[in-house]
């Protein structure tokens, strides 16, 4: 929480730092956003993150660095469905930049175009942080992500129609290469079908949908809510009725409420990289799901 910039070695061990003679100045919302940027554009675009990967999206400071850098883009891309609601008017607002305010050419949401899940009936202040549009964890289902680079690319297209075949063609290698992999973690994780599961917070949802899993616990009384000890208690009591093999947390969570109940329950406490950069493997989108799968099949 207390830096916007991602750390030097990460930027360039992704190659994100400025490309002087890019075409598009791009503020990604999340590292994954600019990791899909770059394998889009590849040299027509400079490319940087608003957060960390050891930040919690929802929750950062528009700080005036990261406003100047807003101040600067033609192009601003992030997650949607009300993630960064907590920040993103206001970075938009104080940027004074026309290109990227909401229905611009230069603002984008992934969670446009991708189905979301786990949408509520009725909104209520007392249901925690519950996202009125679904969740908006989506990137873990890698099947939605051929649709947002499509609608990217079509962006990019708009924005710089001088490089449209670049473009274009860097997207069927993208779609290639995703489609590949897909199949080989679909294999992988096969082991997986069935596997009872507790979260720490509703982030893995379309992950555990996708690799056929079982939510037994959550490990918040409600999204967003930090457990206390008692609800863990109550939490490991359901955990004897109904047992699970892991409990799953996201790297910038914090590990205490899922070791408590480890040590209580013996159910294993697993640490997945929420993002590019969340552990030392998942360098880039392809490497994030190798290791999110690899970290499953260790914890069963």
């Amino acid at each position: 929480m207390k830096r916007l910039t991602l750390p030097v070695m990460f930027v360039a061990g992704l190659l994100w730092n400025a490309v002087s003679h890019a075409a598009l100045n791009v503020l990604a919302c999340e590292p994954e956003w600019g990791a899909l940027v770059m394998e889009l554009a590849g040299d027509k675009a400079s490319v940087s993150v608003a957060t960390t990967p050891r930040q919690d999206p929802h929750r950062i400071e528009a700080r005036p660095s990261l406003i100047a850098r807003a101040r600067r883009a033609d192009l601003l891309v992030c997650t949607g469905a009300e993630l960064e609601i907590g920040w993103l008017p206001l970075l938009q607002r104080e940027s004074g930049n026309a290109k990227i305010q909401t229905g611009r050419p230069g603002w984008f949401e992934a969670a446009d175009y991708a189905e979301l899940i786990e949408k509520p009936d009725t909104l209520d202040r007392a249901m925690g942080d519950v996202h009125a549009a679904g969740n908006p964890h989506f990137l873990f289902d890698p099947r939605t992500l051929p649709a947002v680079a499509e609608a990217l690319t079509a962006r990019l297209q708009k924005i710089d129609a001088a490089n449209s075949a670049h473009y274009a063609a860097r997207l069927a290698d993208f779609k290639q290469r995703w489609g590949a992999a897909i199949t080989r973690w679909e294999q992988r994780a096969a082991p997986l079908k069935g596997t009872p599961v507790a979260v720490h917070h509703k982030n893995w949802s379309y992950l555990i949908l996708w690799l056929g899993m079982e939510t037994v616990v959550d490990l918040e009384p409600k999204p967003g809510v930090d457990p206390s000890a008692a609800h863990l208690a109550e939490v490991v009591k359901r955990l004897e009725q109904t047992p699970a093999r892991m409990v799953l947390r996201a790297n910038y969570q914090s590990p205490r409420p899922s070791q408590w109940v480890e040590q209580r329950a013996g159910v294993k406490a697993v640490e997945l990289p929420f993002t590019i950069g969340g552990s030392d493997q998942a360098k880039n989108l392809f490497s994030l799901f190798d290791d999110i799968i690899t970290r499953l099949l260790e914890g069963r």
